[in-house]
């Protein structure tokens, strides 16, 4: 399966009431491309630095909050070097870390963050399993 295929079926796939995730990308943890959705912001390396930095050194977004596309986010819990979670107003992003890759997740009402976290963290934890 192409890294397009599993952004476009297993990231933005419908969930229930007819929702989808906003956008959604899966990048190397230099800050590469793998895949995105159309709608996924245009970041800076940097950012994606930060959030690497974040998993490495847990809390160290928290003060600054996590920025992606220009866009700030307050970082709120997840699991440390694991998973970081933010959110701005009714929306927000989830990032899960895999051996070699970032799976971003990004929402707005009416999806929910609980659904946004569990359609990215699935396929983050399969791709571990797989040792992705």
């Amino acid at each position: 399966m192409s890294w397009q295929a599993y952004v476009d079926e297993h990231l933005m796939c419908e969930i229930e009431g007819g929702n989808h995730l906003t956008a959604a990308a899966i990048l190397g943890q230099d800050a590469s491309i793998w895949a995105q959705s159309s709608a996924f912001p245009q970041f800076k390396p940097e950012e994606i630095t930060a959030i690497m930095k974040d998993f490495d050194e847990p809390g160290s977004l928290a003060p600054t909050g996590l920025h992606l596309g220009g866009t700030k986010y307050m970082v709120i819990q997840g699991e440390a070097g694991a998973v970081i979670r933010g959110k701005k107003g009714s929306g927000g992003v989830t990032v899960k870390k895999t051996g070699q890759a970032l799976v971003f997740g990004i929402y707005d009402e009416p999806v929910t963050p609980g659904q946004c976290n569990m359609i990215v963290e699935r396929l983050g934890d399969y791709l571990v399993e797989q040792g992705l």
